[in-house]
């Protein structure tokens, strides 16, 4: 048991080896039951039991991981701050549960699904089965996409284009302030300063600095690829309901 949660000596992590795959089909099932789920959650309370539950997963799963940094004395400001965009969007998805904003929602769709798919796919990660850190990864990460898809399915927000200009923005800011976090304690947050060590979609997006560019159009490409099911069929991009265009001021 020791060993699920040591730092070192621990089982390498094997991109799509069998607690690779295992793991994703874990995340895609949970979609699965969550979409089947779906009718029966909408009743208001549920809905509200729902929401709470998907934040208290995310929150327990971040607050085991500092646990983690600090029992294992790895807690680092190089490298173990919430500043990658899955942490970030981790944090954005616990406000948005708790508080039905809007706002919140539109980045969390574009930002939290598409960076939680690439990490899910591509993780960046030092652990494999059955340690703490993998359990952890996929847990959030998967929760991350389900608290998104919860806001589409349970309380039907529905994303706008708009709010694809507003992710956009928001990421390119970020990207300044985490810089400059990088520039002053070394670390490489956000994949900014260099690419992940392990195996991911970076690899094929050019040298540095040049893949940061290439980021923009990925990012791009992949929020408009999320907008698609809203785009082709006009009938579900309708008027939000009432409780949604509340939720769209107080955002």
């Amino acid at each position: 048991m020791e060993r699920w949660f040591e730092a070192e000596h621990a089982a390498p992590f094997a991109a799509f080896g069998i607690p690779h795959l295992a793991a994703l089909g874990g995340a895609l099932l949970a979609v699965l039951a969550l979409y089947g789920l779906r009718s029966k959650l909408r009743h208001p309370r549920r809905a509200a039991c729902g929401r709470y539950a998907l934040a208290t997963l995310l929150t327990a799963s971040e607050a085991l991981l500092n646990v983690w940094y600090i029992r294992e004395g790895i807690f680092s400001a190089k490298s173990t701050l919430p500043l990658e965009l899955c942490s970030i969007s981790l944090y954005l998805s616990i406000l948005m549960l708790l508080t039905r904003s809007r706002l919140l929602f539109g980045i969390v769709y574009f930002a939290g699904i598409g960076g939680a798919l690439q990490a899910l796919i591509t993780p960046a990660l030092d652990f494999g089965y059955p340690h703490f850190r993998f359990w952890q990864f996929f847990a959030a990460h998967t929760a991350i996409i389900l608290a998104a898809l919860y806001m589409v399915w349970v309380e039907k927000f529905r994303p706008t284009l708009k709010s694809i200009a507003v992710t956009m923005g928001f990421l390119n800011a970020l990207v300044v302030i985490v810089g400059y976090v990088n520039h002053v304690t070394g670390g490489n947050y956000m994949f900014l300063a260099r690419k992940p060590d392990t195996p991911s979609l970076l690899d094929y997006l050019g040298p540095y600095p040049w893949y940061l560019l290439s980021m923009e159009g990925i990012a791009l490409l992949t929020f408009s690829f999320l907008y698609l099911p809203f785009a082709r069929f006009p009938g579900s991009r309708g008027a939000i309901s009432g409780q949604s265009r509340s939720s769209e001021k107080d955002a």
